[in-house]
Parts: C-alpha cells; structure tokens; sequence
C-alpha cells in the first residue's frame, strides 16, 4: 500500500524530476523478469513459456479513495479471469 505523490515527481516549479515512467516500468518489468528465472532454476517457480510481462501497460491517475478501492480490488480479482483473456499466452 504505497502511495506515489506529486512531491516525490515534481520539483517546486513543476518540473518533472527523475527517471519517465516508461523507464522506471522497464527496470521494473526487468528486475521482476530475472528474479522470477532466478527462482524457477533455484526454488522450483513455474516455468513461464514465451514473455513474462504484457508488451505495454496503461498508467492512471487514481483521484480518489473510492477509486483506489476499485483498482485495488481489481489487482486482487484480476488473476483468477487471466484464463479468460485473450493476451493470456497459454491460448497461443
């Protein structure tokens, strides 16, 4: 439950200030990628066939409690409908 705000991004006059986004979600998504081979040759992970990560993904400003409940909520349903989704790489 971390929270992001505008004085970790910007500097006093408005200037964005670190790393774009996409950068950031790059290391992320990299980061993520070699642990996750790490543990499937050390602690027996589950192989994964093709891409561990979807090609590109969609960044949104969450303006209030209410919606941060439904994209939380969201996050916690979202692996059990994976099966049903057309980018899940099992179906190719």
């Amino acid at each position: 439950n971390e929270c992001v705000g505008p004085d970790n991004l910007y500097d006093g006059r408005g200037k964005h200030k670190g790393l774009p986004l996409p950068n950031i979600i790059q290391w992320f998504k990299t980061m993520t990628t070699n642990e996750y081979i790490r543990n499937v040759k050390l602690s027996n992970w589950e192989p994964f066939n093709g891409k561990l990560w979807q090609r590109s993904y969609h960044d949104h400003i969450i303006r209030d409690k209410f919606e941060l409940e439904r994209i939380r909520e969201y996050i916690r349903t979202n692996p059990k409908w994976w099966n049903k989704d057309r980018n899940d790489p099992n179906k190719h």
